[in-house]
């Protein structure tokens, strides 16, 4: 099989969030002998300049964008194992800060309008024709109608199935009705309900749930959630009508990257038969972070967007009975301004307690999960979730609300069998939450079942191999239909 993955993002090219961690391991999972797996994302001058340097020219083509024929170069990069395929033009990629921040809405309409016609329009000049194109989030949504509309008739492109995926149903590229035809080409047999219109506007998100031949989200959860009005984002009744064609499958993650044992940035190595070696990183963490220093105060963390979304209103609202609890709290993360000073104040009120560094280290946050003993998610909804996996990964107990991933692999402390790899809570509501951290704090002072529940977390299978799997077998139940 010959699979193409189109997104915006990958890492370690481009991130800017848990779309790229995605994106950029998956692939390395599905690799095979029957399996040729390939990425196609934009070249962003945010690429650092040691891929830039490794990057072959394969030729450049002109691709139709309105009224102009718009420059894309094709330049390749194999990295890890994997072919990365970057369309290259200027006008549109060739800018400062992340890819799709302050700019107008026109504007990456036009940008991922481009983006998604060059993906089509570059196959028979890369030497490799998919069985399945993997679209990710709206910025490729607009792919599987493009194919049906200008491609499907073309030989090359006869056979050609797609898959969309929905990371985060809240961004759903919304544009005035006019960029159907001014930027995409599409007539107006196209601007209808079960097409691409929602309110009088196009959506590029339905362009792949209405025009893909399968939909899958992140986890199970919140393939459910998002065919009800609270989770649907106004899309839950297109989602129910396609619910024959929905799947979620749970994000895994590298588990090369995120591996304890063998992690540089750490201060000290650690596996699950060496847990006490665990707390030499909380050790050095509070020295570097200026904490007060001490093995048996545990610290619960917070590595995250700042944002809403993140359920940061609940952390808000109890802040200071969290305080008065035996625990020292670090944020780290970047994300809106109030919950920045937010969390700036109470670390100027509490600096023996609290830690707020509101920007983004990937050393410091890898540092954070060797370190912290609980780690706070508790997500007004979150399809899937990197953070908890990460932090269970490391033997960080997480705290969540159970809610899309959350409640997929975060299974609550049972205290009858001794099961469960965290904590949870079900209600969106902020005592709640207060109530289960004041439940993990009391069975972190229980030295037997703590330890329990940190070798119950570092036993969870967070990686890709059963996720793989469900891909796969999707795969092929598509190419042979």
């Amino acid at each position: 099989m010959n699979i193409l993955f189109a997104a915006s993002e990958a890492v370690p090219f481009a991130k800017t969030g848990g779309l790229g961690d995605v994106v950029g391991s998956l692939p390395l999972a599905l690799k095979g002998e029957d399996m040729d797996v390939r990425v196609v994302i934009p070249k962003y001058d945010a690429i650092a300049k040691t891929y830039k340097k490794q990057m072959k020219w394969i030729k450049s083509i002109h691709v139709p964008v309105g009224w102009r024929n718009q420059f894309c170069g094709i330049e390749m990069l194999e990295y890890r194992g994997i072919i990365f395929y970057f369309v290259d033009n200027e006008y549109y990629f060739k800018r400062e800060g992340q890819p799709y921040e302050y700019y107008g809405h026109y504007d990456d309409a036009e940008r991922y309008a481009f983006f998604c016609k060059s993906i089509l329009a570059i196959l028979p000049h890369i030497d490799f024709k998919p069985d399945i194109i993997h679209c990710h989030d709206w910025q490729t949504g607009m792919v599987s109608a493009l194919l049906k509309a200008h491609y499907r008739q073309q030989p090359f492109y006869e056979k050609i199935k797609t898959v969309f995926t929905i990371h985060n149903l809240k961004y759903q590229g919304l544009f005035p009705h006019g960029v159907l035809e001014d930027l995409l080409g599409l007539g107006k047999d196209y601007f209808h309900h079960e097409g691409v219109e929602y309110y009088y506007n196009v959506s590029y998100i339905k362009g792949g749930l209405n025009f893909s031949d399968y939909i899958t989200t992140v986890s199970p959860a919140y393939a459910e959630e998002i065919q009800s009005p609270y989770y649907g984002e106004g899309l839950d009744g297109v989602l129910s009508a396609k619910k024959h064609q929905l799947m979620g499958i749970i994000n895994g993650i590298d588990d090369e990257e995120y591996n304890p044992e063998t992690d540089d940035y750490l201060f000290k190595k650690y596996n699950i038969a060496r847990i006490e070696d665990k707390v030499l990183n909380k050790l050095e963490l509070q020295k570097k972070l200026k904490l007060p220093i001490g093995e048996g105060i545990p610290i619960m963390a917070i590595v995250s967007r700042l944002v809403e979304q993140k359920g940061l209103d609940l952390i808000e609202h109890v802040l200071e009975e969290i305080l008065q609890l035996d625990l020292q709290l670090v944020i780290l993360g970047t994300g809106d301004n109030k919950y920045h000073k937010l969390f700036s104040d109470i670390a100027m009120k509490y600096p023996n307690k609290v830690s707020a560094n509101t920007f983004f280290d990937n050393g410091l946050a890898h540092q954070i999960y060797g370190a912290s003993d609980l780690f706070l998610m508790p997500s007004l909804f979150e399809p899937c979730g990197l953070g908890q996996l990460i932090a269970l990964r490391y033997g960080s107990l997480p705290i969540v609300r159970e809610t899309g991933g959350l409640k997929d692999t975060v299974k609550s402390y049972n205290e009858e069998t001794g099961e469960g790899n965290g904590f949870s809570f079900a209600n969106y509501n902020a005592h709640d939450m207060l109530y289960t951290i004041k439940r993990a704090v009391k069975f972190y002072h229980d030295k037997k079942v703590w330890d329990g529940l940190v070798k119950n977390a570092m036993k969870s299978d967070v990686s890709w191999n059963l996720s793989a799997d469900q891909y796969k077998s999707l795969y092929n139940r598509l190419i042979n239909q």
